[in-house]
């Protein structure tokens, strides 16, 4: 077979992978923007709301979200009323409540 047919040949079979995965692939969540309520350094726990965090997995009743924060080394320490750029995820291991986990940091 001639080097350029076997070339072009590689190329069009890792092309075709790559679509393939975009198309078949895992979904990635989706990040959003709250407004943070409140943030306890004692324990770590974030609670954010706004129009961005109604429609997450793990709202409370008052249309929070509440969870534990897990961040960046040097990240800005979130304050009342600071924009928050975040992805969070619901642990439901077998054996403990549900628990949410926020990852995120201050947006501007």
């Amino acid at each position: 077979m001639p080097t350029p047919v076997f070339v072009a040949g590689g190329a069009l079979c890792l092309l075709a992978g790559y679509l393939v995965g975009i198309v078949a692939g895992p979904d990635t969540p989706d990040r959003t923007t709250g407004s943070v309520v409140s943030f306890d350094t004692s324990d770590g726990t974030l609670c954010l709301d706004g129009d961005g965090v109604k429609n997450v997995s793990g709202v409370d009743a008052d249309g929070r979200l509440c969870g534990t924060w897990r961040r960046a080394t040097g990240a800005r320490t979130p304050t009342k009323g600071d924009r928050f750029r975040f992805v969070s995820v619901v642990d439901k291991s077998a054996g403990q409540d549900a628990r949410t986990v926020i990852y995120g940091n201050v947006v501007g």
